[in-house]
């Protein structure tokens, strides 16, 4: 093997404007710089502690078990689903989009008997249609997504959908990937007992870890499980262990993207909640007002669209494919394709932390413009 065909490291500077990741910020970047020390060292572990504390106010939580599971936002999804389920129980999916047919997947997998209720892609669910549906079975759980990142759909009425579950003595599971940091997640208010996301989203962080937070009454579950989790890495009851009181070893934390995520959330802290989320509100109207402008249809309406996910329908006789490669290649702006039944039909645009910026929205839209000419 001759080392010189190896050249050195040097992507493209990309404008990343898609569904995730989203542009990592510079602060982020040089926190991934800082020196790596051992996963049980004592400076470590108070990092650990303030990543806690900062994903608890990110949640809006008092969750004690509030963690960055090792893993993508999907080891989130399959942290909450794998440590709940056990084999045989009920479990209802409420599937609006790509992300909740993946959850259905996953409880399949862990022996779960699955109920699905389900929505055309890019629509949301009533309160009162989940409640009906809850009322099939005595369910373990019920989970749903609440900005589903294929359609670009916010779920809202959550508060009154986790009553419901309740009601009926459902735990709610909340896949939050494309809203925490983004959009207001209010797990406390809300009574939500699991929620997850990933940090490459709104918390511009590179993909690596997935928050997540346990309410007592999950940890409840957690407790009292008949059968061990069959998920030996994200068993939460040997993880809590070390990210607890007792630092007891379960494998080696991903350190420099626990350094990345410290930072990235003291960003969020700095900048503030209310004020992060209006950003990522005025930024998405900018899009929306210039789309309309060039003609382009977002897919869902105004009233429960994502500001941090816009999907657009891709007009006729245009090759979706072709404004994307032009993109790219031309301006080295980064949108997406549609996933599943939406493939060929929509680009999804992604204006999510670092990302979420006036000159972005700018740049896209006149990038679009040019682009659409040449179609």
């Amino acid at each position: 093997m001759q080392a010189q065909r190896y050249t050195d490291l040097n992507p493209s500077p990309r404008v990343l404007l898609g569904p995730g990741p989203s542009m990592v910020h510079p602060r982020v970047l040089r926190a991934m710089a800082a020196p790596v020390i051992g996963h049980l060292d004592p400076e470590f572990l108070t990092l650990m502690n303030e990543v806690q504390e900062l994903l608890r106010y990110v949640f809006q939580t008092e969750n004690r078990l509030t963690i960055p599971v090792s893993g993508t936002g999907s080891a989130g999804m399959e942290a909450a689903l794998a440590n709940l389920i056990e084999p045989g129980d009920p479990v209802l999916i409420a599937i609006n989009g790509y992300f909740g047919q993946r959850m259905a997947e996953m409880a399949r997998r862990y022996g779960a008997e699955v109920d699905v209720v389900e929505r055309p892609w890019g629509e949301i669910f009533d309160p009162d249609e989940l409640e009906q549906a809850l009322q099939r079975r005595r369910y373990k759980l019920l989970a749903l997504v609440h900005a589903e990142t294929s359609t670009g759909a916010l779920q809202g009425h959550i508060r009154e959908i986790v009553e419901a579950a309740h009601r009926h003595g459902a735990l709610v599971v909340l896949d939050t990937v494309t809203s925490l940091g983004g959009l207001p997640v209010e797990v406390d208010a809300w009574g939500v007992d699991v929620a997850y996301s990933g940090t490459q989203k709104c918390l511009s962080v590179p993909p690596g870890l997935a928050p997540i937070t346990f309410s007592e009454g999950a940890v409840q579950v957690l407790r009292t499980r008949r059968t061990p989790v069959i998920s030996w890495y994200l068993d939460m009851r040997l993880i809590e262990q070390y990210w607890g009181d007792k630092r007891t070893y379960h494998h080696t934390a991903p350190i420099s993207m626990v350094y990345a995520l410290r930072e990235g959330l003291r960003l969020v802290a700095e900048e503030g909640l209310e004020a992060r989320f209006a950003r990522h509100r005025e930024n998405a109207r900018l899009l929306w007002q210039g789309l309309a402008e060039l003609g382009l249809e977002p897919m869902v309406p105004e009233a429960y669209r994502l500001p941090t996910l816009t999907t657009v329908r891709v007009p006729e006789g245009v090759d979706e494919a072709a404004v994307r490669r032009c993109l790219l290649h031309t301006y080295n702006i980064e949108i997406a394709g549609g996933l599943g039944a939406l493939k060929g039909r929509i680009w999804r645009i992604g204006l999510m932390g670092y990302s979420s910026r006036k000159e972005n929205v700018l740049l896209l839209l006149a990038a679009l413009k040019t682009c659409l000419a040449k179609r």
